[in-house]
């Protein structure tokens, strides 16, 4: 085997096992909540956590690995994150479990994007095309697997570690990563990097946070008014933020995120698209499991095989997803959406129909019909949303996109988890817990139908205009 493919290997399993953490533990937060007598709060942040970690450190990750080498900040991410793994399946608490969690999306933030960076340097641009498609299978995949085999690990407690085994089997994958990753990745830097821009990094966590902590914790703490003036002050860092990053810019073209490319409608629509489409999968992930699990006493493993169905319909439907999003562009978007959108209206009449006698396969048409419209949304938005950005700022563009997304998910996580654990209560039954699923579900309804909607905003395709698939792009879109 060469050893250009054993690199590519190493690094395509680290991508995965991020992808694989970010849904492992969505399935487990009933058993978890169980043993640890964690707050709602503390699943919330089980899940949120680890997302805002991730996105706050994916563009600043990058450019690490353009000025200290690439390889070495790939095995940092690594060890970081099998570390962190390791912490989080001895946690004792909910807030240990939290933390660590944390630390871990913060090591992923690291880890993952010297895959991509480094697919740049050891593949000709004629090559990279199958590599970016492996990268995005593997994705599809990562998500699915976390789900099943998640649930499964939960439902079998293998050597009676529980819950604990979805992060411990991290660790020996970890270790092997290391050991291979030392031998057979190169070292490789940008001739020209980037500037880092830790202010910036400080601003933008502290604006999310400032949302996300109230959303979360606004409930336990009685909705007090330091949690009303946390959301004051949120405007604020943001605009904060906006000035420091037009200033940095200025001063030496290294922003986090470039403020010039929020002038362009079609990505700033498109932007809007991804945040909402992802806001409405992590609402739905956590208020559905929660609920099968909790009202309805599915094992962990028949949750995950009841949302698997999700994927089944993304597959089925994949090959049409890229000539349709050539031949209608952004209209296939707006259908996407509200197909996704008429899924979900379709699970909440099951759920409220059935009751107590609801089964997976009650769902299983509604959400294999939800995958079917994600296809049809997500595979042409990257290309709808550049097409008017400037090649030279592509890749930043899909930086901002990937990041977003995490923001997003995370965003749908705390709002989901308002509406779902304040309807169900400190003392929930099987009819508050019915009806906080119900209520979060028809937050994920409107916000599907509204990404949809959002992408009539975008403009009219150009000939020859479709800068999105300059490579840089590409690879930050297969990232996550």
């Amino acid at each position: 085997m060469k050893k250009r493919t054993i690199a590519i290997t190493v690094l395509v399993i680290a991508q995965f096992i991020d992808l694989v953490d970010t849904t492992i533990t969505n399935v487990a937060l009933p058993s978890i909540q169980k043993d640890l007598h964690a707050t709602d709060a503390h699943l919330e942040w089980i899940m949120a956590g680890y997302l805002l970690a991730f996105a706050v450190l994916l563009i600043t990750g990058g450019r690490m690995g353009d000025i200290f080498g690439r390889r070495t900040m790939f095995l940092i991410g690594v060890a970081g994150f099998g570390l962190s793994s390791l912490w989080a399946s001895a946690a004792d608490t909910g807030q240990v479990l939290v933390t660590a969690r944390v630390i871990q999306g913060a090591f992923a933030g690291v880890m993952v994007p010297q895959v991509l960076s480094s697919v740049q340097v050891m593949y000709k641009p004629a090559e990279r095309g199958k590599i970016y498609g492996l990268i995005g299978a593997m994705s599809a995949l990562g998500s699915v697997v976390g789900l099943i085999v998640g649930g499964w690990m939960v439902s079998a407690d293998i050597f009676g570690l529980g819950w604990r085994a979805v992060f411990l089997v991290n660790v020996p994958i970890c270790v092997l990563l290391l050991v291979a990753a030392s031998v057979f990745v190169p070292n490789s830097r940008s001739e020209h990097p980037l500037k880092l821009d830790l202010v910036g990094v400080v601003l933008a966590a502290s604006t999310v946070f400032l949302v996300e902590f109230p959303l979360i914790d606004g409930r336990m703490a009685d909705w007090a008014p330091w949690i009303w003036g946390m959301l004051a002050a949120a405007p604020v860092a943001l605009v904060l933020f906006v000035l420091q990053q037009r200033a940095k810019m200025r001063r030496d073209g290294s922003a986090l995120l470039p403020m010039q490319l929020f002038s362009d409608p079609g990505f700033s629509s498109g932007l809007i698209v991804q945040i909402l489409f992802w806001t409405a999968n992590g609402c739905y992930i956590l208020a559905l499991g929660y609920y099968l699990q909790t009202a309805l006493a599915f094992t962990p493993l028949a949750t995950g095989l009841t949302i698997f169905a999700m994927s089944v319909g993304s597959i089925v439907v994949s090959p049409a997803g890229d000539p349709l999003a050539k031949k209608f562009g952004k209209y296939i978007i707006l259908v996407g959406g509200l197909i996704q959108a008429a899924a979900f209206v379709w699970a909440i009449y099951s759920i409220h129909d059935k009751g107590k006698d609801l089964s997976g396969w009650d769902l299983t048409l509604a959400l294999g019909i939800s995958g079917a419209g994600m296809v049809l949304l997500i595979v042409p938005l990257l290309d709808e949303s550049l097409r008017t950005v400037p090649a030279a700022s592509a890749g930043a563009a899909s930086g901002a996109f990937a990041t977003f997304q995490q923001v997003g998910y995370s965003l749908g996580v705390a709002i989901g988890g308002v509406v779902f654990f304040n309807t169900a209560g400190d003392r929930p039954t099987f009819d508050t817990l019915n009806e906080g699923v119900i209520k979060a579900l028809w937050v994920t309804v409107a916000a599907f139908a509204l990404a949809g909607i959002c992408a009539l905003f975008m403009p009219k395709p150009k000939p020859h205009a479709e800068v999105s698939k300059q490579p840089d792009a590409q690879a930050v879109a297969a990232s996550h």
